[in-house]
This record gives structure tokens, sequence and C-alpha cells, in this order.
């Protein structure tokens, strides 16, 4: 390497470097100013934020979706504990880091449903009798738990305050629960937010409209469709417009007015993880050449466009009828499957077409630079990325009865991602090939929902997760490659960071 590309790998790492601390110190000081203490109710992991030297306070209840932990719900808790009120957030059973697992069965729903709202009752009853509590209490809630937090504050007229955040609940009245406010992401699908002007439309005699207030907070029947601008499902849970909303909406039922601190992480979680995809491209110099000659199948586009696209379309329907709940946790093992055959069948065309030659390859490869560079590779993706998602997104370490999930879920990712990096590598490969069969792979899935909408509609909601996933681990494959001269590095890391994601993130249940 040249003195010169040296030096921009230095100022690239330094750069990077420089960015994830930024980040990092804004993402910390957010909690600023809040004493942060984790109990346990029961065995549900509860977090308690309260503002220093605070008078008695209304305490908030806040619970986070489906496949998602009380790390997702932070912008929302602190925002309001900085601005005078005690939020507790939670992990529902079977997820994050509840060791307890969901009973029931998701399409049939009431057993889940009431379990859930039982789980959310005692979270609050303990909430309400914290220190520095003055009794009054409100709920917020996201996606799954939108309808569980309206159950509740429908069932306990002392809620003075909901908020449904991409709601949908059956049981809305126009006057239950009190004083309700609903937030849809603008680009949220259509479904939620029809959903969420029915639900206001109840108070406000079919003529609702966004933005706009109806009944009042005297009698609790205050109402409010909010549409946060330039935000999806995910993206709602970090919009300004959300959390500007939602305290406005606590701050008059409880007849306060001060606004100060709005949680704004979104810009600084994105200037961390940039920096760390950016750090991977410098570090990857450091890896061993595991490969004499660039490996790979290195196909022509008529070629590519055929391994790419039959597997996509066969393996949903392959997988349409056939019995896919045999590990306790929910869609997980669908997605292991789905993974599997998907990489079976691409091993099967790359076959067919001739290009059938082992992604480990011959005897030009070297089996310990291999072994190196995959775990240097997978301890990044895992670790680097792996804390600050911890931290400030989602639950990422897994608690003990998660770790043979990871195990059995790499059995399907770790075939689609060795054939996947061995169709788009080589010599000759074509620019977009990556793109091409990650697109292939969405495709596929938004296949497989189609087919059987109840049981995999929630797949939907991680395919901006997934894309992201694509996006950050394929440049570091990318990266990985272009050292190693092998495909197979990247192909275990990548494996590896999927299934862990995968496994920690689906909730765990027992049917």
């Amino acid at each position: 390497m040249s003195g010169e590309a040296v030096c921009r790998r230095v100022a690239v790492a330094v750069a990077a470097l420089i960015t994830i601390v930024v980040g990092l110190f804004e993402l910390h000081s957010a909690s600023d100013e809040l004493s942060i203490t984790k109990r346990f109710v029961g065995e549900t992991p509860v977090t308690i934020f309260r503002p220093l030297m605070a008078a008695p306070s209304p305490v908030i209840v806040i619970a986070h979706g489906f496949a998602g932990s009380q790390q997702l719900m932070q912008p929302f808790a602190e925002t309001l504990a900085r601005n005078g009120y005690i939020a507790v957030t939670f992990d529902f059973l079977g997820h994050g880091r509840n060791p307890v697992p969901m009973r029931g069965d998701i399409t049939e729903g009431e057993t889940i449903t009431a379990e859930l709202l039982k789980e959310l009752t005692e979270v609050a009853s303990f909430a309400q009798k914290l220190p520095q509590t003055d009794g009054r209490v409100g709920v917020l809630g996201h996606s799954m738990a939108s309808d569980i937090v309206v159950r509740f504050a429908k069932a306990n007229s002392d809620v003075e305050a909901t908020v449904a955040v991409s709601v949908f609940s059956p049981v809305a009245t126009a006057t239950a629960p009190r004083n309700l406010l609903v937030i849809v992401g603008a680009l949220e699908p259509a479904m939620l937010r029809n959903e969420g002007l029915r639900i206001v439309n109840l108070g406000a005699g079919g003529t609702a409209i966004a933005g706009e207030t109806y009944g009042n907070f005297a009698d609790g029947t205050a109402r409010k469709l909010v549409l946060a601008r330039g935000v999806e499902h995910i993206g709602v849970l970090y919009s300004r417009d959300s959390m500007v909303e939602a305290l406005r909406w606590v701050n008059a039922a409880f007849g306060k007015r001060q606004q100060g601190f709005i949680d704004n992480r979104g810009r600084w979680l994105a200037l961390v993880f940039l920096g760390i995809v950016a750090l991977a491209w410098p570090l990857s110099a450091l890896l061993p050449v595991a490969s004499e000659a660039p490996a790979g199948a290195g196909l022509g586009w008529n070629q590519l466009l055929i391994a790419a696209f039959v597997p996509a379309l066969l393996t949903p329907l392959l997988l349409w009828k056939l019995p896919t709940d045999f590990l306790p946790i929910l869609l997980g093992d669908y997605l292991m499957l789905h993974f599997l055959l998907y990489g079976t069948l691409t091993a099967l065309a790359l076959r067919v077409l001739g290009k059938h030659s082992s992604p480990v390859g011959s005897a030009l490869v070297s089996w310990k630079g291999i072994a190196i560079a995959a775990a240097a590779v997978a301890a990044y993706n895992v670790i680097a990325f792996g804390l600050p998602i911890d931290a400030y997104v989602f639950s990422f370490l897994p608690i003990p009865a998660r770790l043979p999930l990871i195990l059995a879920i790499a059995c399907g990712t770790l075939p689609y991602f060795v054939t996947d990096e061995w169709l788009t590598r080589g010599r000759n490969s074509r620019r977009g090939a990556y793109a091409l069969t990650k697109f292939c792979f969405l495709v596929s899935l938004a296949i497989a929902v189609a087919l059987n909408p109840m049981k995999l509609f929630f797949l939907v909601i991680i395919v901006p997760a997934i894309l992201l996933m694509f996006l950050a681990f394929g440049l570091v494959s990318r990266w990985s490659y272009a050292a190693t001269r092998h495909p197979l590095p990247g192909a275990l890391a990548s494996a590896a960071v999927f299934a862990w994601g995968i496994a920690v993130t689906f909730p765990m249940i027992v049917r």
C-alpha cells in the first residue's frame, strides 16, 4: 500500500473516531439532570427516569411495541423526565431482557393481549407507588402497545392522559380512555393513519382532521391526531414532532406549562453509526490476505439475473404451506427457514449455471487467513455496532435463553450469506450485483407476507431495519473482500450478526 493510501485511511479513521465520539457524547448528554435506576417488577426489567431535585410529579408508564424493548422508548422517557415527569419503561413478556416468554397464538391475539395487559397493570401499580410521585398517572404505548395502553387506561379512570403511537385499538370510544392523543408517522401505512383518524372521529362527530384538538381536558374527552412529518413506523419514535406533541399533551392533561428539553437523538445515532461504518474501511486494511486470486462466481448479467430472481420467487412459494413454528421465537423460525432455503436454491442455481466451485476455494486459499479475518469482522459487526445499539436503540446483548436461538438461526443465515457473497463477488462481478440480490431478498419477503399476511404481517415492520443492515454490513463485507480477496470472511461475519440480531429482537413465545 502506498504512503498516500495509508494517509487516506488514517484520515478516514481519525474522522470516523471523532464522529463516533461526538455522537456518543450528545447521546449521553440527553440523560443529564436525570436519575436513572433499574429495577424488576417480578421478572420484568424496569427503568425509572427521574428529574433531579424534583417536586412530587405525575408518572408516565411507557410501553414498547412488537419486537422492541424499552431502549426504543428512551426518547419519550428522557423528554418527559427532563420536563418534570417520572417516566417508567419496561420490557414486555418475551421481549428484550424479559426472560418470561409470551404464551398463546399471535393470530388469535386474546390470550397474549390479556397477558400483556396484566403485565402493564403490574408495572403501573409499581410506578404509582414510587417515591416523588404525586399519585397521578399517564400511559404511552407504541404499535402493539398502543392497544394495550388504551385498554389499560379505559379500565382505569385515574389515568389522566393516554398517548397512542402508531395506533390500532378496537376498544377506544368517544370518551374512553381519557384525553387520548394519537401519533402516527406521516410515512406509515395508510391503514394506521386511517385507524388514528377513525379513533379521533369517534369524539369529533366524523369531522376530525389531523392537528386539531377536540373535546376538553377537564372532562377527559380531549382527542387529537398528529401526523409526525417524514417518518415511518420506527422513525416516529425519534421524531421531534412526536416528542413535542406528547409533552404538550401530558402538560395539558396534568396542568403543566413548561417545555424545555426535547430529545433529538436521531441525528446523533446516525452520526455514531456512520462513523462505525466508515471506520471499518481503514481497519479492513489490517485483515490478512486469504486468497492468492480474487474468489467468487463473477457472473455476467444474464446469469446473475437468473440466480437472483429464481430463489426470490421459489422460496416463499415452497414455504407457503409448510409448518414453520418450531423455535420458541416468533417469526424467527420462519426467517431462519427463508434464509436457509434461499441459500440452498442459490447454490443450486450456481451449480446449474456451471458456477459450482466451492466458496471455500482451493489450495490457493489460506484457511488461517479466512478464520482470522472472519473472527475479526464478526467481532467488529457484533461489538462495534452492538454496544451502542444496546445502549440507545434496542436490546442487543442476549439473555442466556436467547443464546441457543442465535445458533439455530445461524443455520439459516450462514448458507444464505455464503452463497450470496459468492454470487456477488469475483474478478468479473458486476457493479450493483450486491444491491440486486438484496432487493430480490426483500421482494421475496414481501411475497411471503402477501401469501400469509395473518402470520407474517409483522415482517413488514422490520423491512427498514433489514435494509439498513444490508447497507451497513454490505459495505463492511465489501471492504473485507477487497482486503482478503475471498468472500467467506464477510459472509461468515454477516451471517453471525444477522442471526444475532434476529434472535435478540423477535419475542420469545410458548405456543
